[in-house]
């Protein structure tokens, strides 16, 4: 994850951002962070906070003071039979899954790691996929948010529910969240089906797989005309035991083989071969793509989430579902049309619509593309030339991953904007929580 050195800076995950703060604090309670809040306010400082470090964009970075809340990071709270689970902000979801299934329950879905913080992942409307699901902010019913006065709001469907409604998705630029409740449900498993078919059957059937099952996404390899297609079903069954020991060592051996070796250190090293050699690319990724069917059952969140071990910057996109394999057609055509070899997976995802002011699926059901590239590689003129053909579709970007939008292009994009920039203004009305990243893709505090 991203993290502090001893020079004094702080370093994203991917690498692309750098911070050198003025100062580093590490809270432990809620009243600390509210004195140093109070504090940054008496000596005219902003304050911004990171979580695990895992947005690619200068959401966290700042030359003032940086908080971590990495000493807030405990369970409150479960309550098994409500699924109301109470938590510290900077809980990693990594940490808190496995917690929650020893208590019978589950977040309702995921995204496809799960390193990020609570308060970050929520923040930046990290999301998972499935047309009847949504994103992890909407299993939001309460914060706990120390706003620019360093005053504490809980917020609740009880008190402060219309600031509620707005702060579940909130960059950070309405206060610290340092509390958050999750709705969870029963505990559940995923049958999942991964299979590597022709990239055009994918997407001539993709409507109807998307439909007839709950989590359904796809990763289509460059220059090669194949997909991996996933598809996971939730189910209470169990997994069937191991047959014997030998059968227990095989059956664990192949998801090492699948996750660590192949999706990691084959990966890995391809991409710094192809980093020296750029005409093998295609080829690389054609023994990436690989081939043939695989189907596993277990817990929700080990199927969800993947380890991520090879370093890449990302920029993904929000489109209204009904336009998705059309944009995603036009993304491949980007990629022919680059005059260079990209070495990563395009992903593709649908998700249901929710009601969150900045939810990039805010008000319709939502197809989600991604495009990366390795660490290290340009990718300027591809992520422009795909962020092009998202705005004719009024592309919402992750706000946490790569993307050139500002204020002025995003907000006719959302129907709850005003009612965020109400809530900003009325919570930091001296931007104490702002950085040049939110100046940029929110406008200044009015």
């Amino acid at each position: 994850m991203g993290g502090f050195r001893s020079d004094g800076t702080w370093r994203n995950w991917a690498g692309n951002q750098v911070a050198r703060p003025a100062r580093v604090e590490r809270p432990r309670t809620e009243e600390e962070v509210s004195a140093l809040v109070r504090r940054a306010a008496a000596e005219g400082r902003r304050v911004r906070v990171v979580g695990a470090g895992h947005s690619f964009t200068a959401i966290a970075v700042t030359d003032d003071v940086l908080v971590t809340l990495d000493d807030l990071a405990a369970v409150v709270d479960i309550d098994r039979e409500t699924g109301l689970v109470r938590v510290q902000a900077g809980i990693r979801l990594t940490a808190l899954n496995p917690l929650l299934h020893a208590a019978g329950l589950a977040m309702p879905n995921l995204g496809d790691i799960a390193y990020q913080s609570v308060a970050g992942a929520i923040s930046t409307s990290t999301h998972g996929t499935g047309l009847g699901f949504r994103s992890i902010a909407d299993g939001v019913v309460g914060l706990r948010v120390v706003t620019g006065d360093g005053f504490v709001l809980a917020c609740d469907g009880g008190q402060n529910a219309d600031l509620l409604h707005v702060a579940r998705v909130g960059l950070g630029a309405l206060g610290i969240v340092t509390e958050v409740t999750l709705r969870c449900v029963p505990a559940f498993n995923l049958r999942a089906v991964e299979e590597v078919l022709p990239v055009d059957e994918v997407l001539d059937h993709f409507d109807q797989f998307a439909e007839a099952t709950d989590h359904t996404e796809f990763f289509w390899m460059p220059h090669t005309g194949r997909a991996l297609l996933k598809r996971n079903t939730r189910t209470t069954e169990a997994p069937p035991p191991p047959r014997n020991r030998r059968h227990a060592l095989r059956r664990r051996w192949k998801r090492f083989k699948n996750k660590e070796l192949m999706e990691n250190a084959v990966f890995g090293a391809l991409n710094h071969l192809g980093r020296l050699r750029p005409a093998m690319v295609p080829r690389f990724n054609g023994l990436v793509a690989g081939e043939g069917r695989a189907e596993y059952l277990t817990t929700s969140y080990e199927v969800f989430a993947s380890p991520r071990r090879v370093r890449f910057y990302e920029m993904e996109y929000a489109v209204p579902r009904e336009h998705g394999l059309e944009a995603f057609r036009r993304v491949q055509e980007v990629v022919d049309g680059l005059g260079r070899p990209i070495s990563f997976p395009v992903e593709f995802r649908i998700l249901g619509g929710d009601d969150i002011p900045l939810s990039t699926a805010s008000g319709r059901d939502t197809a989600y593309i991604a495009v990366h590239v390795f660490r290290g590689t340009r990718y300027e003129d591809y992520f422009r030339g795909v962020e092009a053909v998202m705005d004719d579709y009024g592309g919402r970007p992750h706000w946490g991953k790569l993307h050139f939008q500002s204020a002025a292009t995003l907000a006719d994009r959302y129907p709850g904007w005003e009612a965020f920039r109400s809530a900003r203004a009325r919570l930091d009305p001296d931007g104490r929580f702002s950085n040049d990243y939110l100046d940029r893709v929110l406008g200044p505090v009015s």
